[in-house]
Order: C-alpha cells, then sequence, then structure tokens
C-alpha cells in the first residue's frame, strides 16, 4: 500500500477536530514537556527532586503539573514507595520510549540551526 505524500497527508487532516498531528503533537511540545523527556530518558527512574535539579529554572507547581500531563499521556509513569517519607520516581513508559528518537532528532536539529533561527528575532 503506497502512502500518500506528506502535503496530502497534512491536507487531509487540516480542519479536522481531531487532527492526529496537531493533538499528539500538543501532548509533549509545551515549554518544558521535551526538557523532562530529555531528563527521563537519561535515568532508568529519577526522582521528583532530581527532575527539579536538572532543569533548575522550572517551578516545582510547573514541574509537578508537567509530570502529571505527561502522566496522564501515558509517556511517564509515577511509582510510589511505600517509605518513610514518602519516595516518588517518575520513569518513561514504552510509549514515552518509542517517542524519543524523534524528540532526540528534534534537538539534535535544533542544536545545529539555533544560531540561524535566532537571528530571525524570533
Amino acid at each position: 500500500m503506497k502512502s500518500l505524500p506528506l502535503k496530502e497527508n497534512l491536507k487531509k487532516y487540516s480542519g479536522i477536530k481531531s487532527c492526529p498531528i496537531r493533538n499528539v503533537v500538543s501532548r509533549f511540545s509545551g515549554k518544558w514537556s521535551m526538557l523532562v523527556l530529555c531528563v527521563l530518558a537519561e535515568n532508568e527512574a529519577t526522582r521528583f527532586s532530581e527532575i527539579g535539579k536538572a532543569i533548575s529554572d522550572i517551578s516545582p507547581k510547573v514541574l509537578t503539573e508537567t509530570l502529571k500531563g505527561l502522566e496522564a499521556d501515558r509517556l511517564v509513569s509515577r511509582k510510589l514507595y511505600a517509605e518513610v517519607p514518602p519516595r516518588v520516581e517518575y520513569a518513561l513508559t514504552p510509549l514515552g520510549h518509542s517517542l524519543m528518537p524523534h524528540i532526540r532528532g528534534l534537538v539534535a536539529w535544533a542544536l545545529e540551526n539555533y544560531s540561524e533561527m535566532s537571528r530571525c528575532g524570533g
């Protein structure tokens, strides 16, 4: 079965409320989501405080909201240990791991093209 060219695929979904491209990308394209995913991809299981240290300019409130969103989208799992004090660890799910090669490609492109993009004034 021959796939449609990219332009035709995009045209097919433009204007549709359930556009898979727009709806899926919006799940991890927030200001912090990709950074959180990258931190989690570097570690098997990561505590909240370690994520916060790795992304020093994210507030605890925003980190909590970001992790909850990623967990709701099944990209991140949360494991609570019955200890005193309680310990919580976050990790990528299989779905989250399957997204990472694409995010790594975007990160590589961004690093390669950042100076040119920043000259555009945006």
